[in-house]
C-alpha cells in the first residue's frame, strides 16, 4: 500500500495488520515520547461516507472511555492532513478465541476460565454505556502473557451508545441494514429493529460464542445461512430453538463441524457428561429469546460460570412443565385452537345428546306412571 513506510505523526507505518466492513488497520512503530508497535486504524478509501466517519469517531471515543485489562486500549487518535479519520490502539498479536482454544488444547475449564474474562471485558463497556453488538470470535483475540492466556475484545466499529452521545455527528443505522455477524446474533438484532437493542442483546452473542467454545459450532449453523439465505435464518434465530450444547455434541460426527471437541483433554463421553446439565442450563440460559428470562448482565452470566467451576449451585435451570407447555402452546397456537375447536364441538355434542336423552328417558317415565294411574 502507499501508506506502507509513510509517518502519521509520531508514528511510522509499517505493515499491513487486516480490514473490516470499512477500516483498514496497520502495524505502526511510535518513536515519541515512547517507542513501541502499536495498531493504526484507518477509515477505508472511498468509505469515508458521514455515517462511516460517524461510526469510526464513535469507535474511537468507545474506546478512549475503557481501561480494562480484556479490552484493547486506545492510544492517540486524529485526523491526517487529507481528512483522513484515525486512531492508534494498543497493537494485540493474538489469535481468534476460538483457533487459540483449539491450537492450545485448552480443557473445558480453562475455556471457561477465558470466556469468564471475556464476559469482564464486555461487562466493562456496558458500564461505559457501550453495546458492542458484534461479538464473535474474530473480535475477541487471545494472547500469552507471563505464560498465561489474555482475551482482548477489540473492534467497537458498531457500538451503540446507551446513554450519552459518542460523537457530535449522528450515526443514523438505515432501514434494512443489518449491523453484526448474523451466526451471533441475538433474534432482537437480527429481526433489524435496531432500536429495541440493548446489553442483553451482547449476553446473547456471549452465550452464541460459549456454544462454539464447548461444541465447535455456533448454535444455528453456517451451513444453514448459506443454504437457506438471510431471510429463511432470521425465521430460524426467531422462531426455532437451537439443540443444547450436549445435544449437539451427540449429534455431531468426528472430524465434521466440530473438529476440535477431542482436543478438550476428555474423553469423548466424559466431555458430554461434563458439558449435559448444568452448563447446557447456562448456555441456554444465555441464548433465551425472551430477553427477560436472560442472564441480565454479563457480570451475571461470568458469575454463574464461576459457580459452576467452583462446584457451585447455579442460578440457571432447565425450564419448568408450564413454561414448557406455554410455549408449545405459543408455537402451536393454530394447531390447538383447531383442537380445542374440535374438542368443544364434540363436548357440546356430548352433552346435548346426553340431555336429549335424558329428556326422552324422564318423557317415558312420565308417560308410564300416567298409564299406570
Amino acid at each position: 500500500s502507499d501508506v506502507i513506510g509513510s509517518f502519521i505523526g509520531p508514528y511510522k507505518i509499517r505493515e499491513k495488520l487486516g480490514e473490516g466492513g470499512f477500516g483498514i488497520v496497520y502495524v505502526a512503530e511510535q518513536s515519541r515520547p515512547i517507542k513501541r508497535k502499536v495498531a493504526l486504524k484507518f477509515i477505508k478509501p472511498g468509505m469515508d461516507t458521514e455515517e462511516v466517519l460517524a461510526r469510526f469517531d464513535a469507535e474511537r471515543q468507545a474506546l478512549a472511555m475503557m481501561d480494562h485489562p480484556n479490552v484493547a486500549r486506545v492510544i492517540d487518535g486524529g485526523c491526517t492532513e487529507d481528512g483522513r479519520s484515525y486512531f492508534v490502539m494498543e497493537l494485540v498479536r493474538g489469535k481468534r478465541i476460538t483457533e487459540f482454544c483449539e491450537n492450545q488444547q485448552l480443557s473445558a475449564q480453562d475455556r471457561l476460565s477465558l470466556f469468564v474474562d471475556v464476559c469482564q471485558g464486555i461487562q466493562h463497556a456496558h458500564q461505559k454505556g457501550i453495546i458492542h453488538r458484534d461479538i464473535n470470535p474474530s473480535n475477541v483475540l487471545v494472547t500469552m502473557r507471563d505464560d498465561q492466556p489474555v482475551a482482548k475484545v477489540i473492534d467497537f466499529g458498531v457500538a451503540k451508545a446507551l446513554h450519552q452521545k459518542l460523537t457530535d455527528q449522528s450515526i443514523y443505522t438505515s432501514f434494512g441494514q443489518l449491523v453484526g455477524t448474523p451466526l451471533y446474533m441475538s433474534p432482537e438484532q437480527i429481526q433489524l429493529n435496531d432500536l429495541d437493542v440493548d446489553t442483553r442483546s451482547d449476553v446473547y452473542c456471549l452465550g452464541a460464542l460459549l456454544y462454539e467454545l464447548l461444541t465447535g459450532t455456533t448454535p444455528y449453523l453456517r451451513s444453514d445461512l448459506e443454504r437457506h439465505g438471510l431471510q429463511e435464518f432470521r425465521k430460524l434465530v426467531c422462531d426455532s430453538d437451537a439443540p443444547s450444547p450436549s445435544n449437539r455434541l451427540s449429534s455431531i460426527s468426528k472430524g465434521s463441524e466440530a473438529k476440535d471437541v477431542d482436543n478438550r483433554q476428555l474423553a469423548p463421553a466424559s466431555y458430554l457428561k461434563y458439558v449435559r446439565g448444568e452448563l447446557d442450563w447456562i448456555v441456554m440460559k444465555a441464548l433465551e429469546k425472551d430477553r427477560t428470562r436472560r442472564y441480565q448482565s454479563a457480570q451475571e452470566f461470568a458469575d454463574d460460570i464461576t459457580r459452576f467451576l467452583d462446584g457451585d449451585t447455579v442460578i440457571a435451570c432447565p425450564p419448568s412443565a408450564v413454561y414448557r407447555a406455554q410455549k408449545f402452546a405459543r408455537k402451536h397456537r393454530i394447531l390447538l385452537g383447531t383442537s380445542t375447536l374440535l374438542f368443544m364441538s364434540l363436548l357440546v355434542g356430548m352433552i346435548s345428546t346426553g340431555y336429549q336423552a335424558y329428556r326422552a328417558s324422564a318423557q317415558a317415565e312420565r308417560a308410564g306412571k300416567a298409564e299406570n294411574l
